[in-house]
C-alpha cells in the first residue's frame, strides 16, 4: 500500500499544475471552481479530509449549486472510509477511473536533448500553441477562454510543447514542475500521426526537460480505458502508484 505522504504529495502537485480559478478550503478539503471547464478543476478534492463526511458533501452541493455547476467528487485514496459508498447510494455517477504513475528520472531517459530539431519548448502558452493544442484535443469554442486562463495561470515552472514532422505541428503537451518533480499532462498527437512514434518521442523530450530543470521524477495521469497511453507508458518506465475516479451528482 502507498504511504498517504506520498499521495498527498503528488496530489498536491497535480493541484498546483491544474489551476483553479477559484478554491474553497472546507475541512481538509479542497473544493475547486473553473466555470465547469475539465472536472480537475471543478471537484471536491480531499487533501487532510476531517470530520463527518456528509457535511463536506452537503457543503460541496450547496457551494456547487450556487454557482450553477455539478456537484464532482474527486475520490483518491485519501477520501474518508465510506466516502465512495456513501455517493454511489445517493446516485451519484461513477466517473473516469483513472491511474496515477511515476518514474524515477535518475536512468537513462534515451537519447540525445537536441536530438530532435522538431520539438519546440515555451515557457508560456503562445496564442498558436493554444490555438493548436485545442483544435488537436476538439476543445469547443465556448471552452477555449476557460481553458486559456488555465494553462495561463499555472504557477510553477512549465514547458508547453509542441512536436511538428514535414514543418506541421502534429502533437502538443504540458510538463510542469514543483518540488523536484515534474508532471506530464495532456499529451496529444493530432489524428493522422498517431501510432508512429510521435507521442513517445514528445514525452521523452519533456522528461529530459524536467531533468534539466532539476526533476527527479514525473508523474502522469491516465484513464483506465485508454490502454495505448499506458502501455506507452509503462514501456517508458511509469509505474502505477494509485487510482482515482470522479462521482458526479445525477
Amino acid at each position: 500500500m502507498v504511504e498517504r505522504h506520498r499521495i498527498r504529495a503528488l496530489e498536491e502537485r497535480a493541484l498546483n499544475a491544474w489551476p483553479a480559478r477559484q478554491t474553497v478550503f472546507h475541512d481538509g478539503w479542497v473544493f475547486r471552481l473553473s466555470d465547469g471547464y475539465t472536472k480537475r478543476a471543478n471537484s471536491a478534492n480531499a487533501l487532510t479530509p476531517q470530520g463527518d463526511f456528509s457535511r463536506v458533501r452537503v457543503a460541496a452541493e450547496l457551494l456547487y449549486a450556487r454557482h450553477s455547476l455539478p456537484t464532482i467528487f474527486r475520490l483518491t485514496p485519501l477520501v474518508p472510509d465510506g466516502a465512495d459508498k456513501a455517493l454511489d447510494d445517493l446516485g451519484y455517477e461513477h466517473l473516469d477511473p483513472t491511474i496515477v504513475m511515476t518514474l524515477d528520472m535518475s536512468g537513462d531517459l534515451d537519447g540525445d536533448a537536441n536530438g530532435e530539431p522538431d520539438i519546440a519548448i515555451s515557457a508560456i502558452p503562445t496564442p498558436e500553441w493554444c490555438a493548436g493544442f485545442a483544435a488537436a484535443h476538439n476543445i469547443a469554442p465556448g471552452a477555449r477562454q476557460s481553458h486559456d486562463r488555465i494553462v495561463s495561470s499555472i504557477a510553477p515552472l512549465a514547458a508547453f510543447a509542441t512536436i511538428a514532422r514535414a514543418g506541421r505541428p502534429v502533437g502538443y503537451g504540458i510538463a510542469v514542475t514543483d518540488n523536484r518533480m515534474m508532471g506530464l499532462f495532456d499529451i496529444v498527437v493530432i489524428e493522422g500521426a498517431r501510432n508512429a512514434g510521435v507521442g513517445r518521442t514528445l514525452t521523452r523530450a519533456l522528461l529530459r526537460w524536467g531533468r534539466s530543470q532539476g526533476a527527479a521524477g514525473a508523474y502522469l495521469q491516465v484513464t483506465t480505458k485508454n490502454t495505448i497511453a499506458h502501455t506507452l507508458y509503462s514501456q517508458l518506465g511509469f509505474k502505477d502508484v494509485y487510482r482515482y475516479h470522479y462521482r458526479r451528482r445525477m
